[in-house]
């Protein structure tokens, strides 16, 4: 299937500070795909390396098979918006309108105005006078408008109230049906990716965690609690993501390609933001092990 972002052994470094490490990632296209991770992460980076705003220390990233920002053509494919939603506050909302026919050839201009009247958004109104939901949703109009193949989002409901974010989320959506757009959604809020995502990446500790189709990453992740035994004893089939015991009793997240019918565990699917949480856990354990192996001490 055509990849509409591909990683090979991407990395990028800040002076001395490692912002991503070995990142190496392959999105299908069609999907809604969620980008997850604790702040620090390396999100950001990661999505401002795939638009062009940076260039990677080490390693290849492509988008919709070309190099980030290579030329016009592409830069018209990719729509993004920024953790900031950022949008020009002395202008009103129509200014933008008409500042985004000027600057993209495919600009859907009909569209555009649809969504505003839609939005309830008075065309006469100055940016900086909008609500932050308001930005946000002026902002997805810009990005959808210019009419992109993908639609890079970084943490754009982030500052938003729960019935923003709803209202932000439904409105996205809205537009991957009409348009069949893909989607890469940055955010740390598991809950809101669970409404909206088909596709999973966590990045934890500067790398690539787990990725996967989120119905397939659920059906192959189990918790499993017992008497306390070795991780180690599992069938090879099993790979422990996290560990926690008490003296007696031991709980496991695993992932298993296979049934687990062990009758000396009692055998639970578990939710995305168990699986998530799980994935970090065991990055950040592996990130104090190194540190503390280098002498780092943070």
């Amino acid at each position: 299937m055509t990849a509409v972002l591909e990683a090979r052994g991407l990395g990028k470094k800040y002076g001395r500070r490692r912002a991503l490490s070995d990142c190496t990632l392959v999105i299908p296209a069609g999907h809604v795909a969620g980008l997850v991770g604790p702040n620090g992460a390396g999100k950001t980076t990661l999505l401002h390396l795939a638009v062009g705003l940076l260039q990677p220390t080490s390693g290849t990233i492509a988008v919709l098979g070309g190099r980030p920002a290579e030329s016009p053509a592409l830069l018209g494919r990719v729509g993004f918006v920024a953790q900031e939603t950022p949008v020009y506050a002395a202008l009103s909302v129509a200014d933008h309108l008409r500042l985004g026919a000027w600057l993209n050839p495919g600009w859907d201009n009909d569209g555009a105005e649809r969504r505003i009247e839609q939005l309830s958004l008075d065309p006469s109104q100055r940016a900086g006078k909008l609500s932050g939901g308001q930005r946000a949703q002026l902002a997805l109009t810009l990005a959808i408008a210019k009419r992109p193949e993908l639609l890079i989002l970084d943490e754009p409901v982030a500052s938003l109230d729960p019935l923003a974010r709803r209202e932000f989320l439904q409105h996205l959506m809205e537009a991957v049906a009409e348009h069949g757009l893909s989607v890469v959604l940055s955010s740390h809020l598991v809950a809101d990716l669970e409404r909206v995502c088909d596709y999973l990446i966590v990045l934890a500790a500067s790398r690539v965690q787990v990725t996967g189709e989120v119905e397939e990453l659920l059906a192959t992740h189990y918790r499993l609690t017992g008497a306390r035994r070795d991780p180690a004893s599992l069938p090879a089939g099993q790979q422990v993501v996290q560990a926690s015991h008490t003296d007696r009793q031991g709980t496991l997240i695993v992932r298993s390609e296979g049934p687990i019918h062990d009758p000396a565990w009692t055998v639970e699917q578990i939710s995305l933001e168990d699986l998530v949480l799980a994935y970090m856990s065991q990055a950040g354990e592996a990130d104090r092990v190194r540190r503390s192996g280098l002498g780092v001490v943070r």
